[in-house]
């Protein structure tokens, strides 16, 4: 008799615990770092924010793919898999290890040959390969590189990929050139110096005031060990920043917003999007 009615009080305190957890309003947006110190900090969330567009602009040379491959690796660190579209062909699979990157996580999509009817029909074919791959769910991050193709996105094929990506809540990189920019709904500019590369927020659909920063070509290396069990995905509150660190100040958006999922990813689940909570010391459980 005992033993059943612990048990019972045990399942009794588990549902209120549930439904206290169910309704406690989503404040924070999980989001992927990139492990580049300087780019998080331009970034209200402290990462790329999952379940939008994230645009890399620039010219050739500019760190656009290293810095795509950084979040990659940051997925895989976090134990996610992650897709890249190559649509350049470009991509080197050996040394990707060095940056970090599982090779065993990475689904690598190569277009095929050049023909001219492939040729004509490119970017679909590449736009259609990452929408498919937004849509699966399977991937936190998701590169399409159309850099060195001459090709842009049509409008209809962009928006289909920023609904694929909010309602996955997955992250797709978009990698563009100065010639042919995207519809990404954050763009960052990327410009090679002599000795870094300049970032720039030069876009948001989240309200965000325009912001740079140099990043040494040094930070983009390897990433290093990581910081805890999920280093890379991240529920991250919105960081203080002071007058030295940044150019303008945010433009937060309202906590009504944030709740009601209208800004950012499209709601969160709990084990894929964020860590679930630990409910056993709550409850008297060893």
């Amino acid at each position: 008799m005992d033993a059943a009615r612990n048990q019972a009080e045990t399942v009794e305190r588990l549902r209120a615990r549930i439904s206290s957890l169910q309704a406690a309003p989503r404040t924070h947006l999980a989001v992927l770092r990139t492990g580049v110190a300087a780019v998080d900090a331009l970034l209200p969330a402290g990462g790329f924010p999952l379940g939008q567009v994230v645009e890399l602009w620039g010219s050739a040379a500019s760190g656009r793919t290293r810095l795509a491959l950084r979040a990659v690796a940051e997925a895989h660190r976090a134990l996610r898999l992650a897709a890249y579209v190559d649509g350049a062909g470009e991509l080197y699979p050996p040394a990707l290890s060095a940056l970090g990157v599982n090779p065993a996580r990475l689904l690598w999509v190569r277009p095929p040959g050049p023909s001219a009817s492939a040729e004509r029909h490119a970017s679909s074919h590449l736009g259609w390969a990452a929408l498919q791959l937004l849509r699966s769910g399977a991937f936190s991050c998701v590169v399409l590189d159309l850099t060195h193709t001459g090709h842009r996105l049509p409008s209809q094929a962009s928006k289909r990929l920023l609904d694929a990506a909010a309602h996955s809540g997955g992250l797709l990189l978009l990698l563009t050139q100065e010639e042919t920019p995207g519809d990404g709904s954050l763009r960052l500019r990327m410009t090679a110096g002599p000795r870094s590369v300049r970032v720039e927020v030069v876009r948001s659909r989240q309200g965000m005031m325009a912001r740079s920063a140099d990043v040494p070509y040094e930070a983009l290396g390897a990433a290093g060990p990581a910081s805890s069990d999920f280093p890379g995905l991240i529920p991250a509150p919105q960081p203080a920043f002071s007058s030295a660190e940044a150019d303008t100040p945010f433009q937060r958006p309202r906590t009504s917003l944030v709740r009601n999922g209208l800004c950012g990813i499209q709601g969160q689940r709990p084990g894929r999007d964020v860590a679930l909570p630990a409910l056993g010391a709550g409850l008297g459980l060893p």
